[in-house]
């Protein structure tokens, strides 16, 4: 990989689970930041957890950016397969006297400490008690890097959140390779983030306790530090840590649920970065307005209503035919196989019909499902209200002019059906409402003279006909 001064950034989940999103939000904030500076949006494979780590998670982590159009600029380093290049600076520091091997068990070093300062401290520092050895021995070891003697501090200034110290006593001779001599996550992120030409490193802030330790790091390699920033966690209603309880957590559940992906991506931009009060942006807009001066500091509360707001205007704007070809792809693909008398036309109308009334695209394609066949459950509170007896009998009159139609067009049919009307002396919504129970079992719908054609003639009949013989 060839340096550059352009800005390059990287998304660096680790496959161990299906993409969360809150790591989604992470990767569209380095990608649109990319964008913005016209640099380099790159994606990096955490898979040294070899134990937990799963094929199955790398392939849906990538279908999900894909989902998105949030795919790398260049092809994804797989982290695994640079263990040699890893060891070989662990040695390094080992050769430099930057780093040493400790053949304390981590037991060990809790009992010495605890016995020192007692049990309450929940930050358990080494006390370098295998620093100055003078052989090694025949026992399994760590390797641990070796603080600076000089160093008091260490602060850096976040792109978010300002400037962030810490001090000596919060730090100690960390772990930098396991016992097996794999190497520790904190080494790794700086070897490759360097490896990789990594400008800017921004991820979220729970990586904020390891970034001291890198920076110590890229000092004792000798590498350039990048910029840093943490962006704050997304929230549930209560201020938590999202979990299940408040909402989906992982991408593929959103994609399934029939979510666009740019609507998906417009919410999580939003949440936590803003441009006045602008709540609906393109693609483009988002890239060329996107600074990580307007990213908050504090958690963003995720809230469902607000995004299945702006996935209703996404679902509104979208063409029939795109919408219907979505729907096979991502939510629904047996969708036209399980309505075989709807044509693609008939579909079209029909999604056209629906679209301003769902928010979702597996809504909109459950809503289809049930209009296809009759109802099974219909509103008897509904029916006890529109269907008095005299109505009923007006009704089955109705269904005789309606079956005596030659042409079942929409306006041949509001032409009958207000003709009716002021020959029986009704008003408009006492026939309309029981059409609807007959056709969808609910006084919510759209338009019911483009119902009945698109239910058509002699099924809309049918449904009319069952509804009136069970009164």
């Amino acid at each position: 990989m060839s340096s550059s001064s352009s800005v390059r950034v990287r998304f660096a989940p680790s496959p161990t689970g299906y993409l969360h999103i809150g790591s989604f939000r992470a990767a569209l904030f380095n990608y649109l930041f990319a964008r913005h500076h016209r640099g380099v949006y790159l994606l990096r494979i955490e898979d040294t957890d070899l134990e937990r780590s799963e094929d199955k998670y790398v392939a849906s982590i990538e279908e999900s950016l894909r989902w998105a159009r949030l795919l790398p600029d260049e092809k994804p380093l797989v982290q695994s397969t640079r263990q040699k290049e890893h060891k070989a600076l662990i040695q390094q520091l080992l050769n430099e006297g930057k780093a040493y091997r400790c053949y304390c068990t981590q037991q060990e070093v809790v009992d010495r400490y605890q016995a020192l300062h007692g049990s309450d401290n929940t930050f358990i520092k080494y006390d370098r008690a295998c620093m100055n050895l003078s052989q090694q021995l025949d026992k399994p070891f760590v390797v641990r890097f070796k603080l600076p003697d000089d160093i008091e501090r260490v602060s850096f200034d976040d792109l978010i959140r300002g400037q962030v110290t810490v001090t000596r006593d919060q730090l100690d001779d960390f772990i930098i390779a396991r016992s097996d001599g794999s190497p520790m996550y904190n080494f790794v992120v700086v070897v490759d983030d360097a490896f990789m030409h990594i400008t800017h490193v921004i991820r979220g802030d729970d990586h904020i306790s390891n970034t001291p330790k890198q920076i110590l790091l890229y000092r004792a390699l000798g590498y350039s530090l990048p910029a840093f920033a943490h962006i704050p966690l997304i929230l549930g209603p209560e201020g938590n840590k999202l979990s299940k309880r408040d909402a989906a957590t992982s991408v593929v559940e959103y994609i399934e649920a029939g979510y666009l992906p740019d609507a998906f991506t417009n919410y999580l931009a939003r949440l936590g970065w803003s441009h006045g009060d602008q709540e609906i942006f393109s693609r483009q807009e988002l890239i060329d307005l996107f600074t990580l001066a307007h990213v908050g500091k504090k958690g963003a509360i995720f809230d469902q209503d607000k995004l299945d707001w702006i996935n209703g205007v996404y679902v509104r704007a979208m063409t029939a035919a795109d919408l219907y070809a979505y729907m096979q792809s991502h939510v629904c693909p047996d969708f036209a196989d399980s309505l075989p008398l709807w044509d693609t036309q008939t579909l079209y109308r029909l999604i056209d019909l629906y679209k301003e009334r769902v928010k979702t695209v597996k809504e909109l394609c459950t809503v289809l499902r049930a209009l296809y066949h009759p109802p099974k459950d219909i509103d008897q509170a509904e029916v006890a209200h529109w269907l008095s007896p005299d109505i009923v009998i007006q009704m089955k009159d109705l269904v005789k002019t309606l079956e005596g139609m030659s042409d079942f067009r929409v306006d041949l049919i509001k032409d009958t059906i207000k003709q009716f009307c002021k020959e029986h002396g009704l008003k408009l919504v006492n026939v309309a409402q029981p059409i609807r129970l007959a056709l969808v079992g609910t006084t919510s719908s759209p338009g019911v003279f483009d119902l009945l054609v698109l239910v058509g003639q002699q099924e809309s009949i049918n449904r009319l006909r069952t509804l009136l013989a069970y009164i």
